[in-house]
């Protein structure tokens, strides 16, 4: 799992390194998101990298009803992951990425349980890693990474350090 987190991180710290006219200028997280998404296509060499993925296979992508995310809306408030990587046709699932902006005053839960519902291992289209990294100006102001269907509270300890130790940490 380390070795797919390196890679996210070589990932954001090239994201620091050539967007600076979009993160000064507080471009929208949209925009944000889908910069991000091509520095982590570079680092997942025979995965398929998409923003806003809406399908498994030929299939919608919905959550069981009665859960907490959304699944009936194409605006944005979605279950669609902001990344992820995967192979399309097989169907196989390996990292869901939520990017936000630190300016974001919508609830950060909405996020998390999106993350949550994404890498629960009983729901058939469940991707193996959750991300969430939410971006100041200058570098990474939160992080947590999902396995499982909750927070892997190690892993998001090592996440968290890795990224200061390259710099890439707001805090």
């Amino acid at each position: 799992m380390q070795t797919e987190l390196n890679k996210v991180i070589a990932a954001v710290q090239e994201f620091y390194a050539q967007e600076t006219f979009l993160l000064e200028r507080d471009l929208g997280e949209r925009a944000l998101t889908h910069r991000l998404a091509v520095y982590v296509e570079k680092q997942f060499t025979g995965w398929q990298v998409d923003c806003n993925y809406d399908r498994l296979g030929e299939r919608t992508l919905r959550l069981p009803h009665g859960t907490v995310i959304s699944t009936d809306d194409h605006l944005g408030k979605s279950i669609y992951p902001d990344i992820v990587v995967h192979q399309r046709e097989i169907p196989n699932n390996l990292m869901a990425i939520e990017a936000r902006k630190d300016s974001n005053h919508q609830s950060l839960e909405h996020d998390q349980h999106k993350l949550q519902a994404l890498t629960d291992p009983h729901v058939w289209f469940a991707y193996w890693i959750g991300v969430l990294v939410i971006l100041a100006r200058k570098g990474v102001s939160f992080s947590e990474v999902y396995v499982g269907g909750v927070v892997e509270r190690q892993q998001s300890i090592w996440f968290a350090e890795r990224l200061r130790e390259c710099g890439l940490s707001s805090e």
